[in-house]
């Protein structure tokens, strides 16, 4: 029975997911994904699934716990019309919730956008202390016991002793019958890595272009994590000025000022000096903008900063042009044209939700 049900459901999830997977393009573009998001964890809302249900028989027809009436007979006050308003007409639309944790979220990400994993590129592998299971004991507590040993010994004892019946196979086994795991502390080496995003929060950056920025970081953020085991994550906001933020400042702060990239850039390179040594740390920076910048002498002293400052550094670095209709759009031309054979900085023009898509093949599809 038990059994049955756990296979009912273990379809059924994959009936969910397989739909999931079947939108995952509209749900990237949309942003309905990222509603309800725990740690470890998102909850998708997923329409247009069949929930069981139970459903009432036709008044005619008789069956069990119908008692000494007739088929047909009302049933005290149950079948009299009710005095309030009628019930529509019409089927309702069927709403499910469905967990799904990151790790299957980037897996069906990587499958939809042919995703390459991640290599880390030139940087010294950490450190850290894992259990791992080594060998079988004769004693240990009841949550390490290994079943499949503890049969074979009680099979064994059992067939040496010759209290084995083939016709009959009861095998028990006895206290000195049972086996245990044992494990050991072992050094696991591991990648760290550092995100670090940057936007733009001038007047021309609107709640729009705010919201296709959440969209595309939720994605990176699920992509990027599922490639490494320990993650930081940093904000820089900026007009004329840039500063460190967290997250919810970061995605819901406007400003009204005029836009100074060379600011966000200058701090994230203070940022990696600081407290991200190349030799320990994978490092992706993601600049978002409307593609207004001050004057062409900024410009020119973020390419250069760039060039000689943080490409180095980075194992990418990507610019995503937001359209907005109070911006030039200027700044990733210029990237384009001083950056036509550096394959760390990539960028990408996002007119619209749809394009997030595209945004996210261009920056994560280099395996970088």
């Amino acid at each position: 029975m038990i059994a049955g049900i756990k296979r009912d459901h273990l379809r059924f999830k994959q009936i969910v997911k397989g739909k999931i997977k079947r939108n995952l393009k509209k749900y990237i573009t949309q942003g309905e994904m990222i509603g309800r998001q725990g740690k470890d964890y998102v909850s998708i809302p997923i329409a247009q699934i069949d929930l069981p249900r139970f459903k009432f028989g036709k008044k005619q027809q008789g069956g069990v716990g119908q008692g000494d009436g007739a088929p047909g007979t009302p049933l005290g006050q149950g079948d009299q019309e009710g005095e309030g308003s009628k019930a529509g007409q019409g089927e309702g639309k069927h709403f499910l919730e469905v967990d799904v944790t990151l790790q299957e979220l980037a897996e069906m990400l990587a499958e939809e956008l042919e995703l390459p994993r991640i290599e880390p590129k030139g940087h010294r592998q950490t450190e850290s202390m894992r259990r791992r299971y080594s060998g079988i004991n004769t004693a240990g507590p009841d949550s390490l016991r290994h079943i499949k040993r503890t049969y074979r010994e009680a099979l064994k004892r059992q067939i040496l002793s010759g209290m084995y019946n083939p016709k009959d196979p009861v095998i028990i086994p006895i206290k000195s019958d049972f086996r245990y795991r044992t494990w050991k502390n072992v050094q696991v080496p591991e990648n760290n890595a550092v995100i670090i995003y940057m936007m733009d929060v001038s007047g021309s950056m609107g709640d729009e272009q705010k919201e296709i920025v959440r969209t595309a970081s939720f994605w990176i953020d699920t992509w990027i994590q599922s490639q490494y085991k320990d993650i930081d994550v940093r904000y820089i906001i900026h007009d004329a000025t840039a500063k460190e933020v967290d997250q919810n400042t970061f995605y819901h702060t406007r400003e009204s000022g005029g836009t100074l990239i060379s600011s966000a850039y200058r701090l994230c390179n203070e940022m990696i000096d600081r407290e991200y040594p190349l030799s320990d740390w994978n490092i992706y920076a993601f600049h978002f903008s409307d593609g207004d910048n001050w004057s062409g002498e900024d410009t020119k002293f973020c390419v250069e900063m760039l060039k000689e400052s943080i490409l180095p550094k980075v194992n990418a670095f990507c610019y995503g042009q937001v359209e907005s209709r109070y911006g030039s759009g200027q700044f990733i031309k210029d990237l384009l044209g001083f950056f036509k054979e550096d394959e760390k900085l990539i960028t990408s023009k996002i007119e619209n939700k749809e394009a997030i898509y595209r945004a996210l093949k261009d920056f994560l599809g280099k395996g970088k």
